[in-house]
């Protein structure tokens, strides 16, 4: 088993963490080989921003994901200039506020920002969000692995509105929020 993913968006949205946070989980927590790599803009905040992790059974010879099994969008100019890399198969995942629109067959366009503006206020946890469904979605690791992760990558103070989030996004997935 080898899937590609990459997780995309604009910067500041904490999608390099995501990132981090589900290498760890597959490569920690599940063990399996990893590699996760990542690009932004120069800009700080508002630029393009993208993060891929390579999750194998087996050695990962080439670090560099070519065609993505799984595409995590957080915005519409992401979605445009990475629909390229995805497989025939692949699965997208979109946020119904930041993608209008897409045209992958296998698209999942579920309201993460909405429901983490509802339940939290704001939305920071977004990206932790779209883990909890990226993981209940595609089942390319546990929310377990995903929470343990998340304890060793996030300050104190926000780790249980972080497992909150994780939790949150499975369940957006399954209908229950």
């Amino acid at each position: 088993m080898r899937k590609e993913i990459r997780l995309a968006g604009t910067g500041g949205q904490g999608l390099i963490l995501a990132g981090v946070i589900l290498a760890e989980a597959a490569g920690v927590y599940e063990d399996r080989k990893v590699i996760q790599t990542q690009s932004y803009g120069p800009e700080a905040r508002g630029g393009a921003s993208k993060t891929d992790v390579i999750i194998s059974d087996q050695e990962i010879l080439y670090p560099k994901a070519r065609q993505v099994d799984i595409l995590a969008c957080l915005s519409q100019k992401s979605c445009d200039a990475f629909l390229k890399d995805l497989k025939k198969d692949g699965i997208v995942i979109n946020d119904t506020f930041y993608v209008r629109s897409c045209v992958a067959k296998n698209c999942h366009t579920l309201p993460l920002s909405e429901m983490t503006r509802k339940r939290f206020g704001r939305e920071i946890f977004m990206n932790i969000v779209l883990l909890g469904a990226l993981a209940e979605l595609t089942k390319i690791v546990t929310v377990d692995s995903l929470k343990k992760a998340l304890r060793g990558q996030v300050p104190p103070a926000t780790l249980e509105n972080n497992l909150q989030a994780l939790e949150l996004g499975a369940l957006i997935v399954k209908g229950e929020a």
